[in-house]
């Protein structure tokens, strides 16, 4: 079963705080994003593993893009 962490509103990734093959808990941080100026922590909905990263820093992202994959 694969979760997607999707962006919470358009930005740009400043920061990934994550790597691919690392377990996270829920509500871990994942992803930093900066929106309005103001710097927006993404956090994992539920436990898994990051099986795909779908953006890099300095990505403009919109809101609901889904930002990595966990298995």
């Amino acid at each position: 079963m694969s979760i997607e962490i999707n962006a919470p509103m358009t930005g740009k990734i400043v920061s990934i705080v994550v790597n691919l093959g690392d377990k996270v808990n829920a509500e871990d941080e994942v992803v930093i994003m900066d929106a309005m100026k103001m710097e927006i922590p993404v956090y994992a909905p539920a436990e898994g593993t990051v099986k795909e990263i779908k953006v890099k820093e300095g990505d403009l992202v919109k809101t609901d893009q889904v930002l990595m994959i966990l298995g």
